[in-house]
Protein backbone atom coordinates (compact mmCIF):
# COMPACT_ATOMS: atom_id res chain seq x y z
CA UNK A 1 0.00 0.00 0.00
CA UNK A 2 1.52 3.57 -1.00
CA UNK A 3 0.94 7.01 0.28
CA UNK A 4 1.27 10.23 -1.60
CA UNK A 5 3.12 13.08 0.59
CA UNK A 6 2.74 16.99 -0.42
CA UNK A 7 5.32 16.06 -3.07
CA UNK A 8 3.50 13.31 -4.92
CA UNK A 9 6.64 11.05 -4.30
CA UNK A 10 5.35 7.71 -3.73
CA UNK A 11 6.29 6.47 -0.68
CA UNK A 12 5.54 2.67 0.28
CA UNK A 13 4.14 1.98 3.92
CA UNK A 14 6.13 -0.96 4.86
CA UNK A 15 9.71 0.63 3.53
CA UNK A 16 9.37 3.43 6.53
CA UNK A 17 13.39 2.61 7.23
CA UNK A 18 14.35 3.06 3.58
CA UNK A 19 13.30 6.39 3.42
CA UNK A 20 15.86 9.12 2.66
CA UNK A 21 16.36 11.63 5.49
CA UNK A 22 15.87 14.60 3.10
CA UNK A 23 12.23 13.71 2.96
CA UNK A 24 11.26 13.47 6.36
CA UNK A 25 10.49 17.88 5.97
CA UNK A 26 7.67 16.79 3.65
CA UNK A 27 7.06 13.38 5.41
CA UNK A 28 6.74 14.62 9.55
CA UNK A 29 5.40 11.44 10.52
CA UNK A 30 8.64 10.48 12.02
CA UNK A 31 9.68 14.00 13.39
CA UNK A 32 6.72 14.34 15.38
CA UNK A 33 7.19 14.96 18.59
CA UNK A 34 5.16 15.22 22.28
CA UNK A 35 4.47 16.97 25.43
CA UNK A 36 6.62 14.89 28.08
CA UNK A 37 5.18 13.74 31.02
CA UNK A 38 1.38 13.75 29.76
CA UNK A 39 -1.19 11.62 31.07
CA UNK A 40 -3.22 12.87 27.80
CA UNK A 41 -4.49 9.14 26.35
CA UNK A 42 -4.70 10.96 22.59
CA UNK A 43 -0.53 11.45 22.74
CA UNK A 44 0.05 8.59 24.99
CA UNK A 45 -1.98 6.46 22.12
CA UNK A 46 -0.45 8.76 18.57
CA UNK A 47 2.83 8.16 20.49
CA UNK A 48 2.65 4.04 20.19
CA UNK A 49 0.94 5.04 16.95
CA UNK A 50 4.37 6.29 16.03
CA UNK A 51 6.55 3.69 17.35
CA UNK A 52 4.62 1.06 15.22
CA UNK A 53 5.02 2.69 11.95
CA UNK A 54 8.63 3.26 12.38
CA UNK A 55 9.74 -0.16 13.13
CA UNK A 56 9.72 -2.01 10.16
CA UNK A 57 8.84 -5.39 11.95
CA UNK A 58 5.81 -4.30 13.33
CA UNK A 59 4.42 -2.12 10.69
CA UNK A 60 4.97 -4.87 7.86
CA UNK A 61 2.78 -7.23 9.93
CA UNK A 62 0.07 -4.29 10.29
CA UNK A 63 -0.13 -3.61 6.74
CA UNK A 64 -0.01 -7.01 5.66
CA UNK A 65 -3.48 -7.92 7.75
CA UNK A 66 -4.97 -4.21 6.09
CA UNK A 67 -3.98 -4.79 3.17
CA UNK A 68 -5.45 -8.38 3.37
CA UNK A 69 -8.80 -7.25 4.53
CA UNK A 70 -9.47 -3.76 2.78
CA UNK A 71 -7.71 -3.88 -0.46
CA UNK A 72 -8.06 -7.39 -1.40
CA UNK A 73 -9.47 -7.75 -5.01
CA UNK A 74 -9.55 -3.97 -5.22
CA UNK A 75 -8.45 -2.14 -8.38
CA UNK A 76 -5.98 1.08 -7.94
CA UNK A 77 -8.32 3.16 -9.46
CA UNK A 78 -11.09 5.78 -8.77
CA UNK A 79 -11.43 8.68 -6.30
CA UNK A 80 -8.64 9.69 -3.90
CA UNK A 81 -9.72 8.39 -1.03
CA UNK A 82 -7.58 7.27 2.45
CA UNK A 83 -4.47 5.15 2.79
CA UNK A 84 -4.50 2.16 4.85
CA UNK A 85 -2.62 3.80 8.00
CA UNK A 86 -5.26 6.68 7.81
CA UNK A 87 -7.72 4.30 8.09
CA UNK A 88 -5.80 2.76 11.13
CA UNK A 89 -5.05 5.95 12.87
CA UNK A 90 -8.61 7.36 13.04
CA UNK A 91 -9.99 4.09 13.83
CA UNK A 92 -7.75 4.28 16.63
CA UNK A 93 -8.96 7.87 17.53
CA UNK A 94 -12.31 7.70 17.56
CA UNK A 95 -12.21 5.17 20.13
CA UNK A 96 -9.38 6.17 22.31
CA UNK A 97 -11.39 9.70 22.76
CA UNK A 98 -15.23 8.34 22.34
CA UNK A 99 -16.12 11.08 20.13
CA UNK A 100 -18.51 10.77 17.10
CA UNK A 101 -17.66 10.99 13.54
CA UNK A 102 -18.42 14.68 13.13
CA UNK A 103 -15.67 15.32 15.99
CA UNK A 104 -13.39 13.18 14.44
CA UNK A 105 -13.72 15.16 11.27
CA UNK A 106 -12.77 18.17 12.74
CA UNK A 107 -9.94 16.89 14.41
CA UNK A 108 -8.70 15.02 11.12
CA UNK A 109 -8.86 18.27 9.18
CA UNK A 110 -7.41 20.47 11.80
CA UNK A 111 -5.62 19.17 14.20
CA UNK A 112 -1.71 19.32 13.90
CA UNK A 113 -0.50 16.54 15.67
CA UNK A 114 -3.18 14.17 14.54
CA UNK A 115 -2.38 15.05 10.86
CA UNK A 116 1.27 14.49 11.53
CA UNK A 117 0.68 11.24 12.57
CA UNK A 118 -1.27 10.60 9.61
CA UNK A 119 1.46 11.86 7.27
CA UNK A 120 -0.70 14.35 5.87
CA UNK A 121 1.05 17.53 7.58
CA UNK A 122 2.35 19.55 4.58
CA UNK A 123 5.25 22.39 5.65
CA UNK A 124 5.31 24.75 2.87
CA UNK A 125 2.05 26.85 4.54
CA UNK A 126 -0.38 24.55 2.18
CA UNK A 127 -3.74 23.08 3.35
CA UNK A 128 -2.63 19.96 2.64
CA UNK A 129 -4.97 16.67 2.36
CA UNK A 130 -8.32 17.75 3.74
CA UNK A 131 -10.76 14.90 4.35
CA UNK A 132 -14.62 14.88 4.02
CA UNK A 133 -16.74 13.20 6.56
CA UNK A 134 -18.14 10.62 4.64
CA UNK A 135 -14.70 9.13 3.69
CA UNK A 136 -13.88 9.24 6.71
CA UNK A 137 -17.44 7.34 7.92
CA UNK A 138 -17.19 4.65 5.21
CA UNK A 139 -13.53 3.79 5.73
CA UNK A 140 -13.33 3.56 9.28
CA UNK A 141 -16.52 0.73 9.18
CA UNK A 142 -14.35 -1.37 7.51
CA UNK A 143 -12.16 -2.45 10.48
CA UNK A 144 -14.43 -5.30 11.54
CA UNK A 145 -14.14 -7.53 14.68
CA UNK A 146 -12.41 -10.53 12.50
CA UNK A 147 -9.56 -7.62 11.67
CA UNK A 148 -9.31 -5.89 15.14
CA UNK A 149 -8.94 -9.32 16.71
CA UNK A 150 -5.49 -10.04 14.57
CA UNK A 151 -4.40 -6.39 14.79
CA UNK A 152 -5.08 -6.85 18.42
CA UNK A 153 -2.59 -9.76 18.41
CA UNK A 154 -0.03 -8.02 17.01
CA UNK A 155 0.01 -5.35 19.93
CA UNK A 156 -0.03 -7.80 22.30
CA UNK A 157 2.97 -8.89 20.35
CA UNK A 158 4.46 -5.64 20.57
CA UNK A 159 3.43 -4.80 23.99
CA UNK A 160 4.92 -7.88 25.16
CA UNK A 161 8.38 -7.43 23.87
CA UNK A 162 8.54 -3.39 25.32
CA UNK A 163 7.52 -4.68 28.74
CA UNK A 164 10.25 -7.72 28.33
CA UNK A 165 7.29 -10.61 29.50
CA UNK A 166 8.97 -13.51 31.44
CA UNK A 167 9.41 -16.65 29.39
CA UNK A 168 6.69 -18.61 31.71
CA UNK A 169 3.20 -18.87 30.63
CA UNK A 170 0.71 -16.17 30.44
CA UNK A 171 -0.91 -15.10 33.77
CA UNK A 172 -4.55 -13.62 32.72
CA UNK A 173 -7.63 -11.70 34.42
CA UNK A 174 -11.53 -11.93 33.25
CA UNK A 175 -14.05 -10.28 33.45
CA UNK A 176 -17.30 -8.72 32.47
CA UNK A 177 -19.39 -6.09 31.92
CA UNK A 178 -22.53 -4.22 29.85
CA UNK A 179 -21.23 -2.07 27.00
CA UNK A 180 -24.57 0.05 26.70
CA UNK A 181 -26.56 0.85 24.01
CA UNK A 182 -28.09 4.30 23.44
CA UNK A 183 -31.74 3.72 24.45
CA UNK A 184 -34.48 5.18 26.69
CA UNK A 185 -36.08 3.65 29.29
CA UNK A 186 -38.27 0.57 27.54
CA UNK A 187 -41.55 0.30 28.13
CA UNK A 188 -44.56 -1.81 25.85
CA UNK A 189 -46.71 1.16 25.92
CA UNK A 190 -43.40 3.56 24.47
CA UNK A 191 -42.08 1.40 22.31
CA UNK A 192 -45.47 0.76 20.78
CA UNK A 193 -45.49 5.11 20.31
CA UNK A 194 -41.99 4.17 18.75
CA UNK A 195 -43.23 2.06 16.03
CA UNK A 196 -45.96 4.11 15.63
CA UNK A 197 -44.07 7.36 15.24
CA UNK A 198 -41.40 5.71 12.77
CA UNK A 199 -44.31 4.26 10.69
CA UNK A 200 -45.91 8.03 10.38
CA UNK A 201 -42.83 9.80 9.69
CA UNK A 202 -42.08 7.52 6.79
CA UNK A 203 -45.85 6.99 5.32
CA UNK A 204 -45.81 10.46 4.73
CA UNK A 205 -42.92 10.82 2.37
CA UNK A 206 -44.39 7.93 0.33
CA UNK A 207 -46.17 9.37 -3.09
CA UNK A 208 -49.56 7.80 -1.62
CA UNK A 209 -52.58 9.50 -0.44
CA UNK A 210 -54.38 9.70 2.95
CA UNK A 211 -51.75 11.03 5.25
CA UNK A 212 -52.45 14.73 5.09
CA UNK A 213 -52.68 15.37 8.86
CA UNK A 214 -49.98 12.83 9.53
CA UNK A 215 -48.94 15.67 12.28
CA UNK A 216 -52.20 15.35 13.93
CA UNK A 217 -52.24 11.19 13.76
CA UNK A 218 -48.62 12.00 15.93
CA UNK A 219 -49.81 14.37 18.46
CA UNK A 220 -53.06 12.31 19.33
CA UNK A 221 -50.84 9.36 20.03
CA UNK A 222 -48.90 10.60 21.58
CA UNK A 223 -50.86 12.20 23.86
CA UNK A 224 -52.36 8.90 24.36
CA UNK A 225 -49.23 7.12 24.93
CA UNK A 226 -48.31 9.88 27.76
CA UNK A 227 -51.80 9.98 29.20
CA UNK A 228 -51.71 6.19 29.75
CA UNK A 229 -47.99 6.75 31.45
CA UNK A 230 -49.45 8.97 34.07
CA UNK A 231 -51.95 6.43 35.02
CA UNK A 232 -49.61 3.97 35.55
CA UNK A 233 -47.34 5.90 37.63
CA UNK A 234 -50.12 7.57 39.55
CA UNK A 235 -52.53 6.76 42.30
CA UNK A 236 -55.51 7.40 43.48
CA UNK A 237 -59.28 5.57 43.13
CA UNK A 238 -60.20 3.20 40.44
CA UNK A 239 -56.80 3.28 39.13
CA UNK A 240 -56.96 -0.34 37.36
CA UNK A 241 -60.47 0.66 35.78
CA UNK A 242 -59.17 4.43 34.66
CA UNK A 243 -55.49 2.60 33.36
CA UNK A 244 -58.05 -0.06 30.98
CA UNK A 245 -59.83 3.21 29.82
CA UNK A 246 -57.12 4.97 28.79
CA UNK A 247 -55.07 2.05 27.13
CA UNK A 248 -58.20 1.27 25.34
CA UNK A 249 -58.23 4.26 23.74
CA UNK A 250 -54.60 4.32 22.93
CA UNK A 251 -55.13 0.95 21.32
CA UNK A 252 -57.96 2.20 19.20
CA UNK A 253 -55.70 4.85 17.79
CA UNK A 254 -52.95 2.15 17.22
CA UNK A 255 -54.99 0.08 15.37
CA UNK A 256 -56.19 2.45 13.20
CA UNK A 257 -52.56 3.76 12.50
CA UNK A 258 -52.17 -0.16 11.61
CA UNK A 259 -54.82 -0.58 9.14
CA UNK A 260 -53.57 2.77 7.24
CA UNK A 261 -50.25 1.53 6.83
CA UNK A 262 -51.25 -1.84 6.05
CA UNK A 263 -53.34 0.11 2.97
CA UNK A 264 -50.35 2.32 2.16
CA UNK A 265 -48.30 -0.95 1.95
CA UNK A 266 -50.94 -2.59 -0.52
CA UNK A 267 -51.33 0.45 -2.95
CA UNK A 268 -47.65 1.70 -3.30
CA UNK A 269 -45.35 -0.03 -5.96
CA UNK A 270 -42.09 1.50 -5.45
CA UNK A 271 -39.92 2.43 -8.66
CA UNK A 272 -37.27 4.82 -6.86
CA UNK A 273 -34.72 3.30 -4.66
CA UNK A 274 -35.02 5.78 -2.17
CA UNK A 275 -39.16 4.59 -2.10
CA UNK A 276 -37.77 0.74 -2.11
CA UNK A 277 -35.82 1.90 0.99
CA UNK A 278 -38.65 3.23 2.78
CA UNK A 279 -40.97 0.69 2.49
CA UNK A 280 -38.71 -1.54 3.66
CA UNK A 281 -38.15 0.17 6.67
CA UNK A 282 -41.99 1.12 6.98
CA UNK A 283 -42.75 -2.65 6.63
CA UNK A 284 -40.25 -3.28 10.00
CA UNK A 285 -41.76 -0.51 12.08
CA UNK A 286 -45.48 -1.77 10.61
CA UNK A 287 -44.08 -5.17 12.19
CA UNK A 288 -43.08 -3.66 15.40
CA UNK A 289 -46.29 -1.86 16.06
CA UNK A 290 -48.38 -4.91 15.40
CA UNK A 291 -46.29 -6.48 18.46
CA UNK A 292 -46.82 -4.19 20.80
CA UNK A 293 -50.45 -3.52 20.48
CA UNK A 294 -50.60 -6.83 21.42
CA UNK A 295 -48.34 -6.63 24.12
CA UNK A 296 -50.11 -3.89 25.93
CA UNK A 297 -53.26 -5.83 25.11
CA UNK A 298 -51.89 -8.91 26.43
CA UNK A 299 -50.36 -6.86 29.96
CA UNK A 300 -52.51 -4.07 30.54
CA UNK A 301 -55.98 -5.06 29.70
CA UNK A 302 -56.02 -8.96 30.18
CA UNK A 303 -53.19 -8.52 32.87
CA UNK A 304 -50.98 -11.03 31.45
CA UNK A 305 -47.40 -11.52 33.02
CA UNK A 306 -45.10 -11.28 29.42
CA UNK A 307 -42.28 -13.59 29.30
CA UNK A 308 -39.16 -12.03 28.79
CA UNK A 309 -38.32 -13.88 25.90
CA UNK A 310 -41.01 -12.12 23.74
CA UNK A 311 -40.09 -8.89 24.87
CA UNK A 312 -37.94 -6.04 22.55
CA UNK A 313 -36.19 -3.53 24.47
CA UNK A 314 -35.36 -1.21 21.34
CA UNK A 315 -37.19 -1.27 17.96
CA UNK A 316 -34.14 0.81 16.59
CA UNK A 317 -31.26 -1.73 18.13
CA UNK A 318 -33.45 -4.97 18.82
CA UNK A 319 -30.24 -6.91 19.55
CA UNK A 320 -30.81 -4.79 22.80
CA UNK A 321 -30.65 -7.26 26.01
CA UNK A 322 -32.32 -6.79 29.64
CA UNK A 323 -28.96 -7.78 32.29
CA UNK A 324 -28.75 -8.04 35.36
CA UNK A 325 -25.91 -8.81 37.68
CA UNK A 326 -27.09 -8.56 40.88
CA UNK A 327 -25.78 -4.88 41.45
CA UNK A 328 -27.68 -2.37 43.44
CA UNK A 329 -26.66 0.30 41.35
CA UNK A 330 -27.86 -0.05 38.65
CA UNK A 331 -29.76 -2.72 39.39
CA UNK A 332 -30.48 -3.47 35.57
CA UNK A 333 -28.51 -2.18 32.26
CA UNK A 334 -29.07 -2.39 28.59
CA UNK A 335 -27.08 -3.20 25.94
CA UNK A 336 -24.62 -6.61 25.38
CA UNK A 337 -22.48 -8.28 28.11
CA UNK A 338 -19.18 -8.41 27.14
CA UNK A 339 -16.06 -10.47 29.23
CA UNK A 340 -12.70 -9.29 28.78
CA UNK A 341 -9.24 -10.77 29.32
CA UNK A 342 -6.45 -8.98 30.52
CA UNK A 343 -2.36 -9.65 31.79
CA UNK A 344 -0.22 -9.06 34.01
CA UNK A 345 1.23 -6.12 31.76
CA UNK A 346 -2.56 -4.90 31.47
CA UNK A 347 -2.93 -5.18 28.04
CA UNK A 348 -6.44 -6.89 26.49
CA UNK A 349 -5.56 -9.91 25.19
CA UNK A 350 -9.12 -11.14 24.26
CA UNK A 351 -12.43 -10.35 24.53
CA UNK A 352 -16.23 -12.50 23.77
CA UNK A 353 -19.47 -11.15 23.61
CA UNK A 354 -21.85 -12.72 25.96
CA UNK A 355 -25.34 -13.37 23.14
CA UNK A 356 -27.31 -13.94 26.06
CA UNK A 357 -25.38 -16.48 27.59
CA UNK A 358 -24.08 -16.88 31.52
CA UNK A 359 -20.73 -16.01 32.51
CA UNK A 360 -19.81 -19.52 33.79
CA UNK A 361 -20.36 -20.50 29.95
CA UNK A 362 -17.99 -18.12 28.38
CA UNK A 363 -14.91 -18.73 30.23
CA UNK A 364 -13.97 -21.82 28.87
CA UNK A 365 -14.10 -21.19 25.38
CA UNK A 366 -12.41 -18.25 26.54
CA UNK A 367 -9.46 -20.34 28.40
CA UNK A 368 -8.94 -22.45 25.47
CA UNK A 369 -8.53 -19.89 23.38
CA UNK A 370 -5.87 -17.86 24.94
CA UNK A 371 -4.29 -21.27 25.87
CA UNK A 372 -3.43 -21.80 21.95
CA UNK A 373 -2.24 -18.61 21.46
CA UNK A 374 0.12 -18.03 24.71
CA UNK A 375 0.35 -20.63 26.99
CA UNK A 376 -1.92 -19.83 30.41
CA UNK A 377 0.30 -20.05 33.27
CA UNK A 378 -2.98 -18.87 36.09
CA UNK A 379 -6.68 -17.28 34.56
CA UNK A 380 -8.80 -16.05 37.72
CA UNK A 381 -12.55 -15.20 37.41
CA UNK A 382 -14.84 -13.38 40.06
CA UNK A 383 -17.53 -15.62 42.04
CA UNK A 384 -20.14 -15.00 39.12
CA UNK A 385 -18.15 -16.79 36.59
CA UNK A 386 -18.16 -20.33 39.46
CA UNK A 387 -18.56 -23.58 37.71
CA UNK A 388 -17.44 -26.72 39.18
CA UNK A 389 -17.53 -28.85 36.24
CA UNK A 390 -16.05 -25.59 34.50
CA UNK A 391 -13.23 -25.12 37.35
CA UNK A 392 -12.08 -29.23 36.75
CA UNK A 393 -11.97 -28.69 32.86
CA UNK A 394 -9.86 -25.61 33.13
CA UNK A 395 -7.61 -27.32 35.75
CA UNK A 396 -6.96 -30.10 33.38
CA UNK A 397 -4.93 -27.56 30.91
CA UNK A 398 -4.08 -24.51 33.42
CA UNK A 399 -1.76 -24.93 36.34
CA UNK A 400 -3.30 -22.28 38.93
CA UNK A 401 -7.43 -21.29 38.27
CA UNK A 402 -8.38 -18.76 40.62
CA UNK A 403 -12.25 -19.13 40.49
CA UNK A 404 -13.87 -18.30 44.05
CA UNK A 405 -17.01 -20.39 44.85
CA UNK A 406 -20.38 -19.26 45.38
CA UNK A 407 -22.17 -20.26 48.67
CA UNK A 408 -20.87 -22.00 51.47
CA UNK A 409 -17.80 -23.71 51.23
CA UNK A 410 -16.13 -27.04 52.50
CA UNK A 411 -13.19 -27.17 54.76
CA UNK A 412 -11.13 -28.30 51.76
CA UNK A 413 -12.14 -25.79 49.40
CA UNK A 414 -11.79 -23.36 52.34
CA UNK A 415 -8.30 -24.10 52.60
CA UNK A 416 -7.69 -23.58 48.93
CA UNK A 417 -9.27 -20.42 48.99
CA UNK A 418 -7.23 -18.83 51.89
CA UNK A 419 -3.85 -20.56 50.55
CA UNK A 420 -0.90 -17.88 50.26
CA UNK A 421 -0.74 -18.32 46.20
CA UNK A 422 -5.00 -18.73 45.75
CA UNK A 423 -4.87 -15.25 47.78
CA UNK A 424 -2.15 -13.33 45.80
CA UNK A 425 -3.68 -13.98 42.34
CA UNK A 426 -7.11 -13.09 43.60
CA UNK A 427 -5.59 -9.55 45.15
CA UNK A 428 -4.54 -9.44 41.74
CA UNK A 429 -7.53 -10.48 39.25
CA UNK A 430 -8.82 -6.57 40.96
CA UNK A 431 -6.83 -4.92 38.30
CA UNK A 432 -9.16 -6.11 35.49
CA UNK A 433 -11.71 -3.94 37.54
CA UNK A 434 -9.51 -1.01 36.13
CA UNK A 435 -8.38 -2.23 33.10
CA UNK A 436 -12.84 -2.06 32.38
CA UNK A 437 -12.91 1.02 33.58
CA UNK A 438 -10.22 2.43 31.53
CA UNK A 439 -11.97 0.85 28.21
CA UNK A 440 -15.58 2.43 29.69
CA UNK A 441 -13.84 5.98 29.92
CA UNK A 442 -12.15 5.40 26.45
CA UNK A 443 -15.40 4.45 24.36
CA UNK A 444 -17.12 1.23 25.84
CA UNK A 445 -18.95 2.83 28.15
CA UNK A 446 -21.97 3.14 24.96
CA UNK A 447 -21.87 1.00 21.76
CA UNK A 448 -20.87 3.77 19.60
CA UNK A 449 -22.04 2.24 16.65
CA UNK A 450 -25.61 1.47 14.96
CA UNK A 451 -25.01 -0.93 12.20
CA UNK A 452 -26.39 -4.39 11.95
CA UNK A 453 -22.68 -5.50 12.92
CA UNK A 454 -22.87 -3.45 15.97
CA UNK A 455 -19.36 -4.09 17.33
CA UNK A 456 -17.61 -2.83 14.88
CA UNK A 457 -15.16 -1.51 15.55
CA UNK A 458 -15.79 -1.39 19.37
CA UNK A 459 -13.05 -3.55 20.51
CA UNK A 460 -9.34 -4.69 20.80
CA UNK A 461 -8.68 -1.22 19.14
CA UNK A 462 -5.51 0.00 21.25
CA UNK A 463 -5.64 0.87 24.79
CA UNK A 464 -2.46 -0.15 25.27
CA UNK A 465 -0.20 1.47 27.51
CA UNK A 466 3.14 1.15 24.99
Amino acid sequence: MEIRPPNHQKIPLCAIDSIPSKLWVKFPLKKSTFLPKTRYQLANMLEALQYIYTHSEWNAQVFQLLEAKISAGKKRTGRQGMSLWEIFVLGQVRLCLNISYDQLHFMANDSELLRGILGVLPTDFSAGKQYEYQTIYDNVGLLDEQLLRELNDVIVELGHQVFKKEAAGLRVKTDSFVVETHVHYPTDYNLLWDSARKCIEIAEQLPVPGWRKHAHWKRRLKGLMRQVGKTTRSGGPNKARRLKKATRAYLKKARALEGKVTAAIATHSPSAPADVARMDGLRYYQETLIKHIDLVDRRLIAGEQIPHQEKLFSIFQPWTELIKKGKRRPSMEFGKNLAVTSDSCHLIVDWELAEGRPDSELIEEVAERLDQKYHLQSLSVDKGFSSRSVKANLEAFIPEVIMPKKGRRTKAERAAETAPAFRRLKNAHNAVESNINELEHRGLDRCPNRTAGWLRPVCGTGHHRL
